[in-house]
């Protein structure tokens, strides 16, 4: 089954470190970071979980959850979250997924056989509070995921929901914003666009970021 940005995000009931888990019950009216692992007790796998543990006061403020899944069992993960607090230094306070007849994975299309016949690669998916899938990313499984840029759409999501406006290129909370094609008309770049705008190309329209 192959993912696309826009689609319902398949749920599930599976077993994970915090217990038996629905996932749209779970999720509820949060937005959601949902993230695969090739397997517990690797080393690349550690230090993302203790950055996503790390995150936690960020993703909060973006009402956020995080749940990880690799296909070891539940036992697995409860012994491998041990080893993340104690070298990581923080505290793991979200679910990982315990994928072992790979039922999830397999929704998500996580396993990639030229990759691995078993393994999940390093996928990631945000989805909203709707349930919509927002951002897919796969990683190899030797390249470690950054997080900074996942907060970092997070926030151009979240932004362009609310106000009509693009984010450019290499955007951070804060920076200029693009005003869509779409919008024409001088009464409504008026309106929507109270700070005014530059348009050094009539199809380049920069405008400062609405106040959220």
């Amino acid at each position: 089954m192959t993912i696309r940005l826009g689609d319902t995000a398949p749920d599930f009931e599976q077993d994970s470190s915090i217990g038996k888990l629905k996932f749209h019950e779970w999720a509820g009216n949060s937005w959601v970071v949902l993230f695969s692992h090739p397997a517990d007790f690797t080393p690349v796998c550690t230090t993302e979980l203790g950055l996503t543990a790390k995150l936690k006061p960020e993703f909060d403020k973006r009402n956020v959850k995080a749940i990880a899944l690799s296909v070891d069992p539940a036992e697995s993960h409860t012994a491998w979250i041990k080893d993340i607090e104690e070298t990581q230094n923080t505290v793991v306070g979200f679910p990982i997924i315990a994928d072992a007849d790979r039922k999830v994975a397999t929704l998500y299309d996580m396993i990639h056989p030229e990759a691995s016949a078993t393994a999940t690669v390093r996928t990631l998916f945000v989805i909203d509070p709707n349930k919509k899938v927002r951002l897919s990313i796969t990683y190899p499984m030797s390249t470690g995921r950054n997080f900074d840029e996942v907060l970092r759409v997070i926030d151009a999501l979240q932004l362009t929901d609310g106000y009509t406006v693009a984010t450019p290129g290499n955007w951070k909370d804060g920076d200029d914003v693009i005003i869509p094609l779409t919008v024409q008309d001088p009464e409504v770049l008026k309106q929507k666009y109270p700070k005014g705008f530059s348009a050094p190309r009539p199809y380049l329209r920069v405008t400062p970021q609405p106040n959220k």
